[in-house]
C-alpha cells in the first residue's frame, strides 16, 4: 500500500513498506450498510391485523351442519363422486344426484363439498375440478390433506 517517494535506495526520503491494513473504509462500508438494514427490515415485515371472533362452542341444541360429499381424485386421473366413478361432462349431475340421496337436495349454498386428490395428481386435473364445481354453482369447497405428524 505504501510507495517509495524516492528513486533510489534508501535515500533521505526512504519509507518501509506498510503492511497495517486501514480498516477505516471497512468500518465506514459497514456502516452503511447497518443502516440500510436498519431501514429496510421493518418495511420488509409487514403485518396485516385481522380482529378473529373468538372461539365460541355452538349451542347444545344447534342443529349439526350437513354431511359433505366427497369427490376423489385418483392419480390416473379418474374422477369419483363418493364411491361412484365420473367425468368432469357429469360431474354436475352426479354431485346433484348424490345431494338428492342424501336428502340435502336443493339450495347449493347449504351444501358441502370436499375434494381430496392423490399427491401425483396433476395439476391441470385437479383446477379442472375446482373450475367445474364453480361453474356448476358449488362454492362451500373444502381441500383434504393428509396430517403429516
Amino acid at each position: 500500500m505504501a510507495a517509495k517517494l524516492s528513486g533510489g535506495g534508501g535515500g533521505r526520503y526512504s519509507l518501509g513498506q506498510n503492511s497495517e491494513i486501514n480498516v477505516t473504509p471497512f468500518v465506514d462500508i459497514l456502516l452503511v450498510l447497518l443502516i440500510i438494514f436498519m431501514v429496510a427490515v421493518p418495511m420488509a415485515t409487514v403485518a396485516i391485523k385481522v380482529d378473529l371472533p373468538p372461539a365460541v362452542p355452538p349451542p347444545p341444541n344447534a342443529p349439526k351442519p350437513k354431511e359433505p360429499v366427497f369427490i376423489s381424485i385418483q392419480k390416473s386421473g379418474a374422477l369419483y363422486v363418493a364411491e361412484k366413478q365420473t367425468s368432469l361432462d357429469t360431474l354436475q349431475y352426479d354431485l346433484e344426484g348424490k345431494f338428492a340421496a342424501n336428502g340435502q337436495a336443493g339450495s347449493k349454498e347449504d351444501q358441502r363439498v370436499m375434494v381430496r386428490a392423490d399427491a401425483d395428481v396433476m395439476y391441470a386435473d385437479f383446477m379442472g375440478v375446482l373450475n367445474q364445481l364453480q361453474t356448476s354453482g358449488w362454492y362451500k369447497v373444502g381441500l383434504i390433506n393428509e396430517d403429516i405428524h
